[in-house]
């Protein structure tokens, strides 16, 4: 079939309506477009940005360790951080606010790593504190922590490759030699394109313990040297041994760590010291005002944040006769005092993204040193080999220095001198450039025979080398070697401590609640109240708004929980013990506000399930009924809101609790009216079950309300009373039809 040719009034939009579209705007399939546009981005984001390497560090941490080792900061005194900004900039072409933020995390005034590698001064805010914002990069200053001799020790020996930066001025390295696994030891959290990464830290002395055990033997027990992660704020970590095999084995899983607290009797407070590293100050303290202010922390009467220059300090004053456990495991329960941490082991390798488990990492760590060591062995061996090359050289003209020196007299140019000492003693252009460049007062024998007699030690260091070279063993010495040193100069305690399961006190966190009677009201619009029988003896009529009246009455117990229909097939839950006692004088809650319902929600019903042991009994416009066992609606969370609380193919005429059977009365627009007994219908599990036809209904004719029947006016029941259902019911006769007000029906002991 031959091509169509694609005309320039071809490429033009069919669609009369799209107008302003240029005639050559040809169309391109969105896979293309993601491929061309996109991918790149995503891989940029993945590989040069947000997920850390084998050493550690990502690209913006080792372009800002780099800066401040080439600027000399390893030793002296610190420089103003603004300093350092700038001169990160030429390799980290980004603004200074970015390059700042990673300076601020990897320092030691912030407290994010174990084991800091930048010294800083000022103020550098606090990982603990979401509002602590630290000073400006003019008014601190920072430079190379101790740790930093060994991340950059072999730097300049040939153990990493070196890239041009951005504008091909100068070089940076594309990995830091680090001594040790610094990938375990510095937390690292990073968010990509379709990936992340979270990286838990541990305790220094623990990884390159494990490390060493490692590299001895592949198929030890990690977990008997790498306890558990350790986190700079410390707290205690929850210990659960099946969760952290998973985590040393996929490197994903969570941990569980809480606050750490004391209990002042003097004073009656609490006072919490140590807080979950994935948490802040601040976020506490919300949470606990939240659930002070919602009545469900009444064992508080203050909270506050005294954190000073010697740390972080919350204090919780108590109430009389609180008991301080029973309300830190309550705390621990309902507020961040207890946190998880979501482990998710995520680390390039050789450019790739890779999940791996602790045992993988550190395949992975002991291959790269393996590598770095090797380079820095290789490294030595030529500088020695060329030493040696130079040195024989120079033993060639010790026997005849004056022939060297008539030479180089003798020579009438300067360019030609090299030359000459070559043909002159058999020795290559290196060699002769060597000798030429000899000071004057250096040419006489006793300096030729000291540095001859080096040719001795060179040679068995140059045989060593090069059998270091070709044993793993000894290049596994070396590694474990250095292992043991940086043990040895930059251990630390653990700051996290770890508290076994079975350790742990458990406390009934219920809070104790006052059971009484209580009477519930609701008026049309949907405003509440709570009043006890004394109260409502004592007070005089019920106040409502304008245009509002009463719509349901009962009695319940504090302790009680209530079921609120609403007309968007939706029910929420509430506990009569969150509502304060009123007065009838009072206008009560308004629930939608209370309940925090959906826009247009509106309440169509309440009731109290009890012990969620009977059942509620809807009736549709359609003729329909459905019998729902009430244990359908409890949770054993404290979910507010349960979806989906009935069928939504008809709307809803009448809802009835039903602790019994009992005859019940169906009413219909067209007048009828039909009586049956409830023990007809079968109790359902499925809340959304559409029901049963009980009434038979003429075209355009709907069912309009349901009602017990002692709660009718029927004088002649045996009329409309079925025995089978659906049935079409009877045309009530004048004496059925009550004009009186009728209340809606709760029976008792629900």
């Amino acid at each position: 079939m031959p091509k169509k040719k694609t005309t320039e009034n071809s490429k033009r939009p069919s669609n009369p309506n799209v107008v302003g579209l240029r005639a050559d705007v040809l169309e391109q399939p969105i896979t293309d477009t993601l491929e061309h546009n996109y991918m790149p981005y995503a891989m940029s984001v993945i590989v040069s940005r947000a997920i850390p390497e084998i050493d550690g560090f990502k690209p913006s941490h080792r372009k800002l360790l780099y800066t401040m080792y080439k600027m000399g900061l390893m030793t002296g005194a610190r420089t103003k951080s603004a300093n350092i900004v700038g001169q990160t900039m030429r390799l980290n072409p980004h603004g200074d606010g970015p390059i700042y933020d990673t300076l601020v995390r990897l320092s030691k005034g912030y407290g994010a790593l174990l084991s800091p590698v930048i010294d800083s001064k000022g103020n550098f805010g606090k990982v603990f504190s979401r509002d602590m914002a630290y000073a400006a990069s003019r008014y601190t200053e920072a430079k190379l922590a101790p740790i930093c001799s060994v991340i950059f020790g072999d730097i300049d020996r040939d153990t990493v490759d070196f890239v041009d930066n951005y504008d091909s001025t100068m070089t940076e390295p594309t990995l830091l030699p680090t001594m040790f696994p610094n990938v375990l030891v510095s937390a690292n959290t990073g968010i990509a394109v379709g990936m992340a990464s979270n990286i838990c830290g541990f305790n220094l002395e623990e990884v390159c313990q494990t490390a060493i055990e490692f590299i001895s033997d592949p198929n030890c027990d990690i977990t008997q040297t790498l306890k558990a992660p350790d986190f700079p704020t410390g707290g205690e970590l929850i210990y659960n041994a099946a969760e952290l095999q998973s985590i040393y084995e996929t490197g994903r899983g969570s941990v569980k760590v809480r606050a750490c607290w004391k209990y002042i009797k003097e004073d009656n407070l609490i006072e919490i010291t140590e807080i979950p590293y994935s948490t802040t100050a601040e976020a506490i303290i919300d949470k606990v005002a939240e659930l002070v202010k919602a009545g469900k922390l009444r064992d508080i009467s203050d909270m506050r944040d005294e954190t000073d220059l010697s740390g972080l300090k919350l204090t919780i004053d108590l109430k009389r006769g609180a008991e301080p456990d029973k309300l830190m495991a309550k705390l621990f329960r309902q507020t961040p005092l207890m946190d998880s941490f979501s482990c998710n082991f995520n680390i390039l390798i050789a450019g790739v993204p890779r999940v791996m488990g602790v045992r993988e990492i550190l395949t992975e760590w002991t291959a790269w040193r393996v590598g770095c060591v090797k380079r820095r062995v290789f490294s030595e061996l030529q500088k020695k080999k060329d030493k040696l090359h130079l040195l024989r050289g120079l033993q060639k003209i010790l026997l005849n220095i004056d022939k060297a020196i008539a030479i180089i007299r003798e020579t009438d140019q300067e360019d030609e001198v090299v030359p000459n000492l070559m043909i002159g003693f058999g020795i290559d252009e290196r060699q002769a450039d060597y000798v030429a460049e000899i000071r004057l007062r250096n040419i006489n024998r006793e300096y030729i025979l000291k540095r001859t007699e080096e040719t001795g030690s060179l040679e068995k260091e140059i045989e060593d080398l090069a059998d270091t070279l070709e044993s793993s063993r000894r290049i596994n010495s070396i590694i474990v070697k250095e292992l043991k040193e940086v043990i040895k100069k930059f251990a630390q305690e653990r700051r996290t401590k770890i508290v076994f399961e079975d350790e742990i006190e458990t406390f009934d966190t219920e809070e104790h609640v006052e059971d009484y009677v209580v009477n519930i009201f609701m008026s049309q619009e949907g405003y509440f109240k709570k009043i006890t029988p004394l109260s409502l003896r004592m007070s005089g009529e019920q106040k409502y708004k304008d245009a509002d009246g009463p719509f349901l009455s009962f009695e319940s117990q504090n302790k009680n929980e209530l079921l609120i229909f609403t007309d968007k097939q939706q029910v929420y839950k509430a506990r009569v013990r969150d509502f304060e006692d009123t007065k009838a004088s009072n206008l009560g809650t308004y629930l939608p506000t209370a309940l925090e319902m959906d826009a247009g929600e509106s309440i169509i019903y309440m009731l109290d399930p009890g012990d969620y042991s009977k059942h509620v009994m809807f009736f549709f416009e359609n003729g329909k009924a459905a019998r729902i066992e009430l244990a359908t609606y409890a949770t054993k969370t404290n979910r507010k809101k349960l979806t989906g609380a009935y069928s939504d193919k008809s709307p809803v005429c009448a809802i009835l609790p039903l602790s019994e059977d009992l005859e019940l009365a169906v009413f219909s627009s067209d007048g009828r009216s039909l009586i049956f007994n409830s023990s007809l219908l079968a109790p359902k599990s499925t809340r959304s079950t559409q029901g049963v036809q009980i009434m038979s209904l003429k075209k355009n004719k709907v069912m309009e309300k349901a009602l017990p029947l002692e709660m009718t006016d029927i004088e002649n029941p045996s009329r409309y009373r079925v025995r089978a259902i659906p049935a079409a019911g009877a045309i009530l006769k004048p004496e059925d039809k009550g004009e009186k007000q009728i209340e809606l029906f709760q029976p008792e002991g629900l």
